[in-house]
């Protein structure tokens, strides 16, 4: 199947975290010889990976960790022989997908690495940061996280005060907010306080699959207001608990109940795919190599070709080009 037409964009993956891991245990091109064989399979263009912290990093180590997979990427790329770049603007992305390089862009996956220092935001968007994925699951000074357990503390809350002012510099910045991971109260408040379109990364459909870090209808249809993207995610903990369905079968319910929710204009792809730091396959996309089977089974399920484009790149980048 020919899948060189299509614009393929992964708003999610945690690609650095494992890197830097791996760099630490001195091995070198780990994205040359661990990944780039699946992205060119999978024909991707573009891959924003996050700048998640573990929790062992939390709180002492995660601006510390947080630079060294930044650094990390530099090593990589130098080590790529030209076949990676990082991407800080539609200029850089342009770039990428006209001379079929892989070009990647940086998230936060929680703002755990600038504590409650405002001033952070600055440094990490001058490094090339241009995702604010608010928080992880867990609680940060911006908000709480959509698995953040109120029986530790008797409270559960939305945005803080910090995170109001974090949601209006990001913006001013030019970085674009991701509500993944945050609890409804919290998303609720974003929808509030924000002004331009926002994106939830990596994120399903909560009426097909109750977890909290899916989204709901009435939460669906006000990214889709906002003018943002929903990226559809294939870690199976949150596609289905029928496991004749966490497949790409799967992936397609949820890509139907968004688009018929609120049109095929507010889905994308955005797989968090995780299979890489466990046992088991567990995700629903056997790695990127797989979504031209994907494209195909789209196809096969009545989307037109130009519908198709939108959900494998164009959406997502239409809102890039609102605001890098």
């Amino acid at each position: 199947m020919n899948t060189d037409n299509y614009l393929i964009i992964d708003a999610h993956f945690d690609l650095l975290t494992y890197v830097t891991e791996r760099r630490k245990e001195g091995k070198k091109q780990v994205i040359m010889n661990r990944f780039y064989d699946d992205f060119k399979k999978g024909k991707v263009n573009i891959i924003v990976s996050s700048l998640f912290i573990s929790e062992k990093y939390i709180p002492e180590m995660a601006l510390r960790n947080a630079l060294d997979q930044i650094a990390s990427l530099h090593y990589e790329i130098e080590e790529s022989e030209g076949k990676i770049m990082l991407c800080r603007n539609m200029k850089d992305i342009q770039y990428a997908i006209d001379n079929q390089k892989l070009g990647i862009l940086l998230s936060f996956e929680g703002l755990d690495p600038i504590g409650n220092d405002l001033y952070l935001l600055k440094v990490f968007y001058e490094l090339g940061v241009r995702f604010a994925g608010l928080v992880w699951s867990r609680r940060n000074y911006v908000a709480d996280g959509a698995f953040f357990s109120e029986v530790e503390t008797g409270t559960e809350g939305g945005l803080s005060s910090f995170g109001v002012k974090i949601v209006k510099e990001a913006e001013r910045l030019g970085m674009l907010i991701d509500v993944s991971h945050l609890n409804d109260s919290g998303f609720w408040d974003v929808i509030k306080f924000a002004t331009k379109p926002i994106i939830a990364s990596h994120s399903n459909v909560r009426k097909l699959f109750n977890s909290k870090r899916n989204l709901t209808d009435e939460q669906i249809k006000a990214i889709a207001d906002s003018g943002g993207v929903i990226g559809i995610n294939a870690n199976g903990m949150f596609v289905t608990d029928n496991n004749s369905e966490n497949n790409i079968n799967g992936l397609i319910k949820h890509i139907d109940y968004i688009a018929n929710l609120v049109g095929v204009e507010h889905v994308g792809f955005g797989f968090d795919l995780c299979d890489m730091f466990r046992d088991e396959q567990v995700d629903s996309l056997n790695t990127h190599k797989e979504i031209p089977v994907l494209i195909e089974k789209l196809k096969e399920h009545g989307y037109t070709e130009t519908e198709i484009k939108k959900i494998t790149g164009e959406n997502f980048l239409r809102v890039y080009k609102s605001i890098l």
